[in-house]
């Protein structure tokens, strides 16, 4: 069968003093290990069984066995396999994988000025070393899975026991084990298949490419998972406050990252409510308009042939193709599409008569303060958002933008990451979660572990010790 296949290599060497088959993929294993490690040892000693073989290799991943499915398996994984007879049904599989991956470099999602510069690259060994390494305990443990019938996929589950709720555990776990997909390629894949709701627009699992923040919610008591070929890890169960929170927020004060939280919060808001108002105060209840505004107002679309709903949406649909031309052409290109396009086209918008320069300053700042949650999932959330919000307001002015307020909130009131509520500490209500949430408070107040992910050990530290004053001869 591999042999129908133009990089299956399956040769004799008769002249040895033991005559050997060896067969592999040429383009799957280190070639350099093969003639440096393997190869000299069979030539040199003349063996008598398969046992002598595995005694003699300097390899500790070496297996003998007769089980044709584990033969298939690991020769398509990088594995060699040497026969003293061709005819025999046990044979020998040493491990010489081609290792190829690029080497750790900075975070570029999520990057920041402040604290480590390391990111995760395709190896989930790589990955694993970047997390152990600052996690150097036993209670870190690794729950290994192969999923995908095509792909075969190695998927982690990183939790620290002591710590991580067993039921969160349990739930991943069997959740990974009940995946029936042909190809896993990425984590974000397993992140839409294992969410609690697959129609939801918001993300139910948190993806990072930071080492730092993934040691850091390992320790807090939540699960993690990594896989082969992903540069991104998964985190969960979340909640929405956390969408919100970049990990940066733990390397400044805590005034400055509280601060930071409530910008974010707010932009957030404005970008999804301020084009939507825009619209249906022009539509429906221009009262509410200042007299000195009014005037502005008026002489800026003298000339707007169009209807405020219709302006609002041409606008909205350009700054989108504007940014999906500028994410998929080249970085360099991609900035001055961004840059020169917005500036050329809005101008000529504005000259056209097509749209007032108002509304054009308020979909730019709307657009901006989108960019502002440190999850890039979060982001195409907002972006989506605003459109249905556009259309009620159209329809029923400030009501529909209540109604759809209304529908958003009981969408956010069923929404559960991976069993556990997504508007924690809002719903249920948790007042000792508020001290991570909206605001941060100093770490002497961050005494006990996030409520909602229900851990085994709630205590972080002891703190009474940790405000306990020495005297300095002591």
């Amino acid at each position: 069968m591999y042999k129908q296949s133009g990089d299956f290599v399956h040769f004799h060497h008769p002249q040895s003093p033991q005559p050997y088959w060896v067969s592999y993929f040429g383009t799957l294993i280190d070639v350099e290990i093969l003639h440096r490690d393997i190869l000299p040892f069979l030539n040199k000693t003349a063996f008598t069984s398969l046992d002598g073989v595995k005694a003699a290799l300097p390899f500790e991943d070496v297996l003998i066995t007769s089980d044709l499915q584990k033969i298939q398996d690991d020769i398509l994984q990088g594995s060699v396999l040497i026969q003293l007879d061709v005819k025999d049904a046990t044979c020998l599989l040493v491990r010489a994988e081609m290792k190829k991956a690029r080497e750790v470099t900075i975070p570029e999602e999520e990057y920041s000025v402040v604290g480590p510069k390391e990111a995760f690259v395709e190896s989930i060994t790589t990955n694993l070393n970047l997390v152990r390494k600052r996690l150097p305990i036993s209670e870190l443990k690794v729950k290994e899975f192969t999923i995908g019938t095509l792909s075969k996929t190695k998927v982690a589950v990183l939790y620290i026991d002591g710590i991580t709720n067993e039921e969160n555990v349990n739930t991943v776990c069997q959740r990974l084990s009940d995946l029936q997909f042909n190809q896993i390629l990425d984590s974000s894949i397993i992140a839409q298949l294992i969410a609690d709701n697959g129609h939801s627009l918001f993300p139910q699992l948190i993806d990072t490419e930071r080492p730092d923040r993934v040691a850091g919610v390992l320790a807090e008591g939540s699960v993690v998972i990594l896989a082969e070929g992903s540069s991104h890890a998964l985190i969960g169960p979340i909640s929405a406050m956390e969408l919100f929170n970049a990990f940066e927020d733990y390397y400044v004060n805590w005034q400055t990252a509280t601060a930071l939280r409530l910008i974010r919060i707010f932009a957030v808001s404005f970008s999804i409510l301020v084009t939507p108002i825009y619209v249906a105060v022009l539509t429906y209840h221009y009262q509410l308009i200042p007299k000195d505004l009014m005037v502005t107002l008026v002489s800026s679309r003298r000339n707007i042939p169009l209807p405020p709903i219709l302006e609002a949406i041409i606008l909205e649909l350009t700054i989108e193709l504007l940014r999906e031309a500028g994410a998929r052409l080249p970085s360099k290109v991609g900035q001055t599409i961004g840059i020169v396009g917005g500036i050329v086209i809005g101008t000529a918008a504005v000259d056209a008569g097509l749209t007032s320069n108002v509304l054009l300053i308020i979909i730019a700042l709307a657009a901006l303060a989108s960019f502002t949650t440190p999850v890039y999932r979060m982001g195409n959330t907002i972006r989506l958002l605003r459109f249905p919000f556009l259309l009620l307001a159209d329809l029923w002015g400030l009501l529909g933008i209540a109604v759809a307020f209304i529908f958003l909130i009981i969408h956010l009131l069923n929404l559960t990451s991976l069993g556990r509520p997504y508007l924690e500490p809002i719903y249920p209500p948790r007042l000792k979660d508020f001290k991570d949430s909206f605001i941060r408070f100093p770490f002497s107040f961050q005494s006990k572990r996030p409520g909602y992910l229900q851990t085994k050990d709630q205590i972080r530290f002891s703190k009474k010790k940790a405000s306990e004053v020495h005297d300095i001869d002591e």
